[in-house]
């Protein structure tokens, strides 16, 4: 039988990951339980929405704190607290140190908008567009403690459309950031998704390369 997973689910804004994780757990597609939503920002909104479904909320302000290490050394301590089997990284917006990242190492998951490793970091969608390629997406990985370039699990893709702004291609590719994160949390729950020696095994063999939606990926779902 699948465990119910317990997870932990970090955020800086208005949550829409959060939001669609806890979707498909309500609907019985997700065998995992938010034990707690944590924030580095007080007035995240996602927090309030947290709170409002009922769920553990645990801000952790990064000004309340001395200097990096000082935050990451508490917001360690916060999520052991809560014992999660795995870390959800859910547009959380500040980077973690070594010692943190190390503390949870093969149990966090981060989904970032492009298809890594192209652009890690930020603005994803604009330099997408100034660089006139001709596809964008979204890929789900392990965090290590180099930014953004921990091992790939998932990948979508999308086009770029003649005439996409940011917002537009933002919007495709937040679709698809909702429909494959789920679904990799939902690998890790069923002991299919793993990480070991620094590399991902996923139902018993190492990953060569990512698995893509709408194609390995939907095949192995």
């Amino acid at each position: 039988m699948t465990r119910s997973l317990p997870l932990v689910v970090l955020v800086s804004g208005r949550g829409s990951n959060l939001r669609a994780i806890e979707a498909r757990i309500a609907g019985g597609e997700l065998p995992a339980r938010i034990c707690a939503v944590l924030s580095d920002r007080e007035d995240a909104a996602a927090l309030a929405w947290a709170a409002d479904r009922g769920l553990a909320v645990h801000p952790v302000p990064r000004r309340q704190y001395a200097g990096r290490a000082a935050f990451d050394a508490a917001l360690g301590d916060v999520i052991a607290g809560y014992d999660p089997a795995l870390v959800v990284l859910a547009g959380f917006m500040r980077i973690l140190g070594a010692r943190v990242v190390e503390r949870f190492t093969g149990r966090m998951l981060n989904i970032h908008p492009s298809l890594l490793p192209k652009y890690p970091g930020l603005h994803t969608h604009r330099r997408v567009l100034e660089a006139g390629d001709s596809e964008h997406g979204a890929s789900v990985h392990f965090v290590t403690s180099e930014l953004d370039g921990g091992p790939v699990v998932l990948q979508a893709r999308v086009p770029v459309l003649p005439g996409d702004d940011e917002a537009m291609l933002a919007e495709r590719v937040l679709v698809q950031e909702h429909r494959i994160y789920p679904l990799a949390i939902r690998w890790f729950a069923e002991g299919r998704l793993r990480l070991d020696g620094g590399a991902v095994w996923f139902d018993g063999r190492p990953l060569e390369a990512p698995l893509l939606a709408n194609g390995t990926a939907d095949a192995a779902a």
